[in-house]
């Protein structure tokens, strides 16, 4: 958006939450489990997912086309290398913003409370631009692996299926930001970061209601 977030008051918002960065996952947490279709979308996904491993380790089982031990040690290749994913999952993030118009963008992390964000300071987004950061990295990754798994040979397919599982787990912090607009759908609801303060800001107004007058 084109708007400063010092006018934003001016326009009708108002503010909704601070949240201050050291405080992400209670935030986070706090909507994820709301019932929205977004944290359904996301829980499916993840059942989906493990629902597909346990496919495969039946497969295995019946087949003995790998001990238990190599099954194992496959799933593990595929964790550890979603974990090596973060930065590229950043990094996504913040080429997302710079193409909704984001100047000045940042890293941030917290290794202690396992959190890392991609930032853009004093940058006012609205809902579709914070969608598109939100999910550009998800599905990006999720589409390549999704394609590297229907092309791959059994025990590439387990780790690659690792990664996806993990990775969709990891993103668990992009889908409640995404809860947060959906629980707040009766507002239009923006945010921006503010750097300096370590926090971010959601501001909303009322959603004007188009009214058709009768003769």
């Amino acid at each position: 958006m084109k708007i400063r977030p010092d006018q934003l008051p001016e326009k009708g918002y108002f503010l909704l939450d601070k949240l201050e960065h050291k405080e992400l996952p209670v935030f986070l947490r706090k909507y994820l489990n709301k019932r929205t279709t977004i944290s359904i979308v996301f829980y499916g996904l993840n059942i989906f997912f493990l629902l597909i491993a346990i496919f495969l380790f039946v497969v295995n089982f019946q087949q003995e086309m790998l001990t238990n031990l190599d099954w194992a040690y496959h799933y593990f290749i595929g964790f550890s290398i979603a974990f090596l994913l973060v930065p590229l999952h950043e990094y996504i993030h913040v080429l997302a913003y710079k193409s909704q118009g984001a100047k000045n963008t940042s890293y941030d992390s917290n290794i202690k409370k396992f959190y890392f964000l991609a930032l853009a300071d004093k940058f006012v987004a609205n809902k579709n631009e914070f969608r598109i950061v939100v999910l550009a990295p998800f599905i990006s990754i999720s589409m390549i692996l999704l394609l590297l798994l229907t092309i791959s040979s059994y025990n590439w397919s387990l780790t690659i299926l690792g990664i996806l599982l993990c990775h969709t787990a990891m993103s668990s912090g992009d889908f409640a930001l995404l809860c947060y607009f959906e629980f707040h759908r009766d507002k239009e609801v923006v945010t921006y970061d503010n750097v300096e303060e370590k926090a971010s800001y959601f501001y909303g107004r009322n959603i004007e209601r188009k009214t058709t007058a009768r003769i």
